[in-house]
């Protein structure tokens, strides 16, 4: 029933839309370019009169780690009320809004303390908000397995008379409450509904035990790594620390070395892997499905695991020979470099194609990243919204308690901290997003500057963050990103085009010290389709065949080319695994739409106010309040296939770069 809470995909950056619910006028969205901006209230307005801390993101229980066990109190204690209610309230749109409360009570906190629990400094918050995510997860289990608040949304949709009456919104969200009940096992009898609350529990925790697993570094004795390349990595006493791949290191030594030993297998990470997925299997299976995939994937645009593997499979057939070309390609650049040992290996990819790039193009990333300042990525930003949809970002000053530091940093991501929705009194309930972006510091010479990855990124979170807050959906359980994971995707990537496009890039990358105008081009796909199939095999047919290195093996080797590496487990580093299990493909298939919304709708003119507008009215307003394709067809005015998808994805390694340059100049 709750399955909306932390749907969402996280800065430096917190926005909140004000002034605005909807209508023809300017809409402007509040922004902070240091840590965070406030949507104000009155109590925030008290708090910066008297000096007060207003706690974390305004909620005045949040001024300490105890708070957020007053916070979940009093959140359960609506659930209670809100249930009895439900429970007793005839037939009629007044019960879809009172599940669209019950879920905003929930998410409220949920949201709010998923975002503390991996972004605070503080371990004691951190440690305050997990338990508040599990305390408020166990609850949304049970409650989506409560037989007497499913039966009274039963009563709804038996009652046609009521369903006719209902706008498409309403009755497209009292079918999602439904759905989250049937995948939940609400059909079961109590000893099997009681079993899967305790296995969607435990998953909770195994998905955060492979999370912390998947981060932690890899030691080892510093007398094993020749000493000229130590220094590339964290000695802590006779330990050397690798935290990471080093792939964009031009030492070959120091990718190989950092690449066998960060992803040397953990047994403690390995079992609970398999874990993880032989209890989603398990769950999917109690519930009625096949597999997890299968249950994973109701409700998105591909909605079986057949269909996605038919994609991938059509893609990678399509791949296959310019993956062969470009590989030679790269062998013949690392020969030129390294003559002593010229085969390609998995950690040569991610450099020797960046290299490649670099020379065909001429870019160097570092020779870009005066002209990426973010006070003129922001700038850019809102110049583009300006033009596509009336949108002004301006700075706001943060609260008092409202944030822990000025200096906000940690992953690449958006977080929806509170979700829109239409209230009972009728007033709009603003949205609160976040954006994390991991950036260099500013230095006394210089102020904070981006590589083009890292401005890509940042258009990239925005269109997440756009998604959420120009959403007008009247119940937040569809607000924004809380959609299907394949459409979710979609506005974030369609901003990386705009990012990629000179005409948009123009009008604001200049040197911070000279003026001068730069440009740069969109960095091409590199293994999604290898971790995609990988996610659909470990989530399809259980017990697994083989173990998952074994499985990695044979799907890298055919989906990928590259050889296996013994005594190598990249999947325990898989994160995504917890967040994307079964839809990892998703990042293509969202990729393909926004490619075909770019070259009909925006390739011609990226400012285009028109169609701007289009783009919020069928695309950012619904959220998952309405059928993800029907949205696709009202941009596209058709409704694509999977030939569609693969063909837009080739055509833009088809791209004349070089012509597209000469444009430019």
């Amino acid at each position: 029933m709750l399955s909306g809470c932390r749907r969402a995909l996280p800065a430096a950056l917190r926005l909140a839309v004000r002034g605005w619910a909807g209508g023809r006028g300017r809409r402007r969205v509040s922004t902070s370019w240091s840590p965070v901006g406030a949507a104000f209230d009155a109590k925030q307005q008290r708090s910066r009169l008297t000096g007060q801390s207003t706690g974390l993101f305004g909620v005045p229980e949040l001024s300490s780690p105890e708070g957020f066990q007053e916070a979940q109190e009093k959140a359960l204690q609506e659930t209670e009320q809100l249930v009895q209610k439900a429970c007793t309230t005839p037939p009629g749109p007044q019960i879809v809004m009172i599940f669209d409360q019950l879920s905003d009570a929930l998410c409220r906190v949920a949201d709010l303390a998923d975002f503390v629990k991996i972004a605070h400094p503080d371990f004691a918050f951190r440690e305050a908000a997990e338990e508040t995510c599990r305390n408020i997860g166990t609850m949304v289990e049970k409650l989506n397995t409560n037989i007497e608040l499913c039966q009274s949304l039963k009563q709804l949709l038996a009652n046609k008379e009521v369903m006719d009456s209902l706008d498409p919104e309403t009755r497209q969200v009292a079918e999602l409450f439904m759905f989250d009940f049937e995948i939940s096992g609400i059909h079961l009898d109590e000893e099997k509904r009681k079993r899967a609350v305790d296995l969607n529990v435990k998953i909770l925790d195994l998905c955060n035990q492979f999370l912390i697993g998947a981060h932690l570094p890899n030691k080892i004795d510093k007398q094993i790594l020749p000493e000229h390349i130590r220094y590339n990595f964290a000695v802590e006493g006779n330990y050397i620390q690798i935290t990471g791949l080093h792939a964009d290191c031009s030492d070959d030594l120091v990718r190989e070395a950092a690449y066998k030993i960060f992803l040397y297998p953990n047994a403690e990470q390995l079992r609970c892997l398999e874990e993880l997925l032989t209890s989603r299997n398990h769950l999917a299976q109690l519930v009625g499905y096949n597999t997890f995939a299968h249950r994973a994937l109701q409700g998105t645009m591909a909605r079986t695991p057949e269909k996605v593997m038919q994609f991938l499979e059509t893609l990678s057939d399509r791949l296959f020979q310019r993956t062969l070309k470009d590989f030679e390609m790269m062998e013949g650049m690392k020969m030129k470099l390294n003559p002593q040992n010229s085969k390609l290996m998995p950690w040569d990819h991610p450099y020797y194609s960046g290299v490649l790039r670099a020379e065909r193009y001429n870019i160097e990333p570092s020779l870009y990243c005066p002209f990426f300042s973010l006070g003129a990525c922001m700038e850019g930003l809102n110049f583009l919204f300006n033009q596509l949809l009336g949108i002004s970002l301006y700075a706001e000053q943060t609260e008092k308690g409202e944030l822990w530091c000025e200096d906000v940093r940690k992953l690449d991501c958006h977080f929806t901290i509170r979700g829109g929705r239409l209230r009972k009194d009728g007033e709009y309930q603003l949205p609160v997003v976040v954006l994390m972006l991991s950036l260099p510091h500013s230095t006394r010479s210089s102020p904070t500057l981006l590589t083009p990855g890292m401005m890509e990124n940042l258009f990239h979170e925005m269109g997440h963050a756009m998604h959420s807050m120009l959403g007008r959906t009247r119940y937040q359980h569809v607000t924004g990103t809380r959609c299907p994971t394949d459409f979710a995707e979609v506005p974030s990537i369609l901003m990386e085009y705009f990012a990629s496009d000179y005409r948009v890039v123009n009008q604001f990358a200049r040197h911070f010290q000279t003026g001068q105008f730069s440009w740069f081009i969109l960095l091409p796909l590199s293994l999604l389709v290898f971790y995609a199939v990988l996610d659909q095999l470990y989530h399809g047919e259980h017990p697994l065949k083989r173990s998952t290195t074994e499985i990695l093996k044979e799907t890298q080797e055919k989906f990928y080319g590259l050889p296996y590496v013994p005594n190598t487990a990249w999947q325990l580093r898989f994160s995504h695994l917890v967040g994307y299990g079964a839809k990892y493909y998703s990042y293509l298939m969202s990729r393909a739409i926004a490619s075909m919304v770019w070259k009909q709708c925006f390739v011609q003119n990226p400012f285009d106010r028109a169609m701007g507008e289009r783009y919020r009215r069928e695309m950012l307003a619904h959220g998952g309040g309405k059928e993800p394709m029907l949205m696709v067809q009202g941009m596209l005015q058709k409704s694509p296939s999977v030939e569609d998808f693969v063909n837009a994805l080739v055509s833009d390694l088809d791209q004349d770069f070089e012509t597209f340059f000469m444009d430019s100049e």
